[in-house]
């Protein structure tokens, strides 16, 4: 169905192809995988099916891509568009309409689909991805994991033979990605549609790929092969398959079920260690009740909450309410943040934690209750004085990048700081090494962009940190790098308030996880007791190991030596 012959993309201005050399073949009715670190070329191979490359990004093609017959080089993304359906990373970009069922609609309009089949498509995913309560809903009005399931819905109800999804669970929670991959999984099993995919959250997609592709670095061949296969030799990996690495297991385990199974005897040597483990008690963590890590957590992790007497507040929320258009976004909302004190923000897509992340910044006003970001009231704060009390990394890094090149941006950012020059840039060489100064940030992937962001903001370095989605297109390698910056921040005292749908990220950095939904705070407590409560937000590690309290494979290896 897809056909890679020997191929190679050299975008314009560049010294080296993208990627070279890629040669192999999707069959029909296949899910594909394709992995690898950031900035390897993932993103250049997605769109050299839909033609978007070199037909859109520009460049220069050498070898040959086929889809269902059909040259990509001769044939332009309009004249694919019945065969192929993509979605991209950022799912604004993909929208042409301004309401959901519009959006579902519009390329079987395209395509002059007859109406009655295309109401019954368009109520179909509406029920298929869950949207059937946001069909009248502004596109503009949904969260980010919302308009995700929006963007796939377009795509499906043309009934392409292949789909080409970059990222496609990145903004989804556990549940909804699920749900999605689900609906993936039938299209390929019942209509034998043909799925290549990227992402970087394996945890989740790896047990769904009859075949897995590995770009292993810039300008490398791909490696074919199947999953098992290739995950014992891919520099990115899932938590369960790094486990089984750790515990010697082959063929390594793709599933928690397969990882269970074989569990027994690494439970048994663990159960020493968390039999001491549980004999320490939790440090308290002040005034907010959080709790920090276990003196075997803290040894490894060396995560330093805050400790009694109860310190300041860096942020407080009280009786929060906000109004969003006809939606109450937030209602009855306490928090209170403390220095030092690493907090995730967790639930369902539209359960109110991008907004919770505004109200502190001062992108939105309250309808109801207060909010204050050490002594300064947020949305009655000039943003030049702001910056200095609290930062905020959005979904879409682009908010915060308008330089053309890397350096000019990071440059603007020491400026706005009062920072010393090279600041910036060292902070993104630590998180992402080999961007080159003169990269325009448009032409960075994903989440090489959100990386720069970050960047720009912590060169203020304020007491308050605030990240939404932060791991949203970042490999392992650089989800590591992130972890170890916002932990040494953590241990200087700053605050940090991340929303994620990234269950291990949550297991290995937050203190303490509060759980939304409706607008609501349902659970607030340790890391440890909230997300092993709650079946969607377990780690890998957690249910693998279940009861035993353990949650990373670092805390295991570390147990183990």
């Amino acid at each position: 169905m897809i056909r890679f012959e020997n191929v190679s993309v050299t975008y314009d201005g560049a010294d080296e192809p993208s990627v070279r050399g890629v040669d192999f073949e999707v069959p029909e009715g296949e899910l594909v995988l394709l992995v690898g670190p950031s900035g390897v070329g993932k993103s250049t191979v997605l769109g050299a099916v839909s033609g978007l490359v070199p037909h859109f990004t520009g460049g220069t093609l050498r070898g040959r891509v086929t889809v269902a017959g059909r040259d990509t080089r001769t044939h332009k993304p309009r004249e694919l568009a019945d065969v192929v359906g993509t979605v991209g990373q950022d799912p604004l970009s993909h929208f042409v309409t301004d309401t959901v069922e519009d959006e579902l609609a519009y390329g079987m309009e395209s395509l002059g689909l007859a109406p009655d089949v295309m109401r019954r498509r368009v109520e179909e995913t509406l029920d298929l991805l869950g949207l059937a309560d946001l069909r009248d809903r502004s596109l503009s009005t949904l969260s980010g994991g919302q308009q995700q399931r929006v963007a796939i819905g377009s795509v499906l109800t043309p009934h392409p033979r292949v789909l080409v999804l970059d990222e496609p669970t990145s903004a989804l929670d556990p549940a909804a990605a699920e749900e999605v991959l689900a609906v993936l999984q039938r299209l390929v099993h019942d209509l034998g549609t043909t799925v290549l995919m990227a992402e970087h959250r394996l945890e989740r997609v790896i047990q769904y790929a009859d075949q897995v592709v590995l770009l292993p670095g810039p300008g490398e061949a791909p490696r074919l092969g199947g999953p098992a296969e290739i995950m014992a030799v891919s520099p990115v990996f899932p938590p369960v398959v790094d486990l089984g690495r750790l515990a010697g297991w082959t063929p390594l385990p793709l599933t928690v079920r397969d990882a269970r199974r074989r569990a027994a005897p690494l439970r048994e040597r663990l159960a020493g260690a968390a039999a001491a483990r549980a004999e320490g008690a939790r440090e308290p963590a002040g005034a907010s009740g959080a709790a920090t890590a276990s003196p075997a957590r803290g040894r490894l992790f060396r995560r330093s909450a805050p400790k009694a007497p109860a310190p300041p507040t860096v942020a407080e929320v009280r009786d929060l309410a906000v109004r969003r258009g006809r939606v109450q976004a937030l209602r009855r909302v306490d928090l209170t943040v403390v220095p030092g004190e690493t907090i995730a923000l967790m639930g369902r897509n539209g359960a109110g934690k991008s907004t919770l992340l505004s109200a502190l910044v001062g992108l939105v006003e309250p309808s109801g209750g207060s909010v204050r970001a050490g002594d300064a009231v947020p949305h009655r704060t000039r943003p030049r004085d702001l910056i200095r009390r609290v930062g905020l990394v959005p979904q879409e890094p682009r908010d915060l990048l308008y330089a053309d090149t890397v350096a000019a941006e990071c440059a603007a950012a020491d400026q706005d700081a009062d920072a010393a020059p090279g600041t910036c840039r060292a902070l993104l060489s630590e998180l992402l090494p080999g961007i080159a100064d003169d990269t325009h940030p448009r032409d960075l992937s994903e989440g090489q962009r959100l990386t720069l962001a970050l960047a720009v903001v912590l060169t203020a370095r304020p007491p308050l940190l605030l990240l939404d989605e932060p791991t949203r297109g970042l490999d392992y390698g650089a989800k590591a790098r992130l972890v170890a910056l916002l932990r040494g921040l953590a241990a200087d005292g700053h605050a940090i308030v991340m929303a994620t749908h990234d269950v291990e990220l949550a297991a290995d950095l937050a203190h303490r996880v509060v759980l939304l939904a409706e607008g609501e705070v349902i659970a607030d407590g340790p890391s440890a007791e909230v997300v092993v409560a709650s079946p969607s937000f377990a780690p890998q590690v957690a249910k693998i190991l279940a009861p035993q309290p353990w949650l990373t494979v670092p805390e295991v290896r570390e147990a183990l030596s």
